[in-house]
């Protein structure tokens, strides 16, 4: 693959600034890059036509001295943004042949910024997954392998297409859509950066919804520089969102000093789980010890409600996906099967259209929101996701950020857990937390475990402080000095 594919987006700015080489050149580069990794099936929807296009323009507007903070920089969407004129389907049957007459605030803000679309990347169906093994359009593999073994591993999810394209240099980055970790832990499990920013950070609108009062959009990255850079074009207050916060956007790379001198950091009790691998706690063990040398105070915390996160976050999240995915009836948009009475055809596009697991969370919603057992599971769930939020607000009064794992394990083989929802989720116990308190994190690729595969720390800020967040990450990049590549690019396979 040429070179240009292996630069960051910080790199590429530069090298398109200084007349190195255009946007054009380094988006074709990127489209014969998208070819060659097609066996990933990372993709759902490739635009090399569009990609082209834009990057003309780009190179227009750079010329023109009117170059924006992403300028050329060839990005893959992931396929849960509504993109005007080209397909969006979610991943799922139901919305396959759905083409958007609009374009969502995100990827508008990107397409504004300069960035350049490659394709749409592919996910769990409607976002509900951990693996990215519930796609209607196929299993996405993580371009990483085990040493010494060709068993496909999973990228994680569920933006496991965004992941799987960024770390296998096919995209100089990515959106990605956090729930209860859906950025951090492909992140973690592909070698790469994923940042969630604050809920309300970026907006929710034309982003095809899982569950309202968490989904967040974010970017994936081959560097913390890249994840400021790119979290700045993203961001801002939308109008159109009613989540969203007014809120100036700051200059995130300024951010990046380098100097975390007298700043705390929270280490939390409550994550030392029982069965955690001892390669997860000791590479835990080795972030804090860089962070110190950095001049950073390690500092125990207690979050005591941790152990309630994944309990509520199962019944918050199916909760409102019931409600969201109500409105896929077979008779506005997406498929119809039809049947001898309306709710007969309800019935038949439903059963055709949607995957098993997202039937699965349909059902515990629709039953947790159901008489008799609203106030029994919803009411109470909410009012546990309060003390969980309530416990990072006390953490912060005394702490500047937080470090945890990001994920139990490192990247498993597709199909080992998929016959176990519970094993399943449990993937999402270091992020989901931070999810229904609505704050930043960030993963870090921070070594290799024992099979030769990337494990992630994750930092967690206070709310609407990604600035501090960066700031630390990046002295903890700096410290990982990770640069290991996937066997995929690196001669392996």
């Amino acid at each position: 693959m040429s070179n240009l594919t292996h630069l960051t987006i910080a790199d590429a700015l530069a090298g398109m600034e200084k007349g190195d080489f255009t946007a054009r050149e380094l988006t074709e580069a990127h489209v014969k890059a998208v070819e060659e990794t097609r066996g990933l099936n990372a993709y759902i929807v490739e635009t090399p036509e569009i990609a082209l296009k834009q990057a003309d323009a780009s190179d227009k507007r750079r010329a023109s001295g009117e170059a924006g903070v992403m300028e050329g920089i060839p990005i893959a969407m992931k396929d849960l943004f509504c993109t005007e004129g080209t397909q969006t389907t979610a991943a799922s049957h139901i919305l396959e042949g759905f083409v958007p007459t609009y374009e969502s605030t995100v990827s508008g803000n990107l397409w504004n910024a300069g960035a350049v679309m490659l394709g749409k990347s592919n996910l769990d169906q409607f976002a509900m997954g951990s693996a990215n093994i519930t796609s209607h359009f196929g299993n996405v593999i993580n371009p990483w392998q085990r040493e010494g073994s060709s068993a496909e591993l999973t990228p994680g999810g569920s933006s496991g297409g965004s992941a799987a394209t960024v770390a296998a240099r096919a995209a100089m980055a990515a959106t990605g859509t956090d729930t209860g970790g859906s950025i951090r832990q492909p992140a973690a499990f592909s070698g790469i950066v994923g940042l969630k920013p604050t809920y309300g950070r970026c907006s929710r609108w034309g982003v095809i919804a899982f569950a309202s009062s968490l989904d967040q959009a974010g970017p994936m990255t081959r560097s913390v520089r890249d994840a400021a850079i790119m979290l700045e074009a993203m961001a801002g207050y939308d109008a159109k969102d009613s989540t969203s916060v007014n809120l100036p956007v700051p200059r995130y790379q300024d951010a990046l000093t380098g100097d975390i001198r007298g700043l705390k950091v929270g280490i939390p009790r409550e994550y030392r789980i029982d069965g955690t691998p001892v390669e997860i706690e000791k590479a835990w063990e080795q972030g804090i010890e860089w962070l110190r040398a950095a001049g950073a105070e390690p500092v125990e915390i207690s979050l005591p409600h941790t152990k309630y996160a994944l309990p509520t976050y199962y019944i918050i999240a199916p909760a409102e996906c019931s409600s969201n995915l109500a409105r896929y009836d077979g008779v506005r948009y997406g498929q119809r099967v039809e049947g001898r009475s309306l709710d007969d055809m309800y019935e038949n596009t439903r059963a055709a259209g949607f995957g098993d697991e997202v039937k699965r969370r349909i059902l515990i919603g629709t039953y947790v929101l159901s008489a008799g057992y609203y106030d029994a599971y919803y009411n109470k769930a909410r009012q546990v996701r309060t003390l969980i939020a309530n416990d990072f607000k006390k953490a912060y009064e005394s702490v500047d950020v937080i470090l945890t794992p990001t994920a139990p394990s490192p990247a498993f083989g597709i199909g080992e857990k998929m016959d176990d929802p519970i094993a399943m989720y449990l993937n999402d116990v270091f992020t989901v937390p931070a999810s229904l308190a609505g704050l930043p994190g960030i993963s870090i690729p921070s070594g290799l475990s024992s099979e030769g595969t990337p494990l992630g720390l994750q930092l967690l800020g206070r709310a609407f402080d990604e600035e501090t967040l960066l700031r630390v990450a990046g002295v903890m990049e700096q410290a990982a000095g990770f640069s290991a590549l996937p066997q995929l690019i690196a001669g392996g396979k």
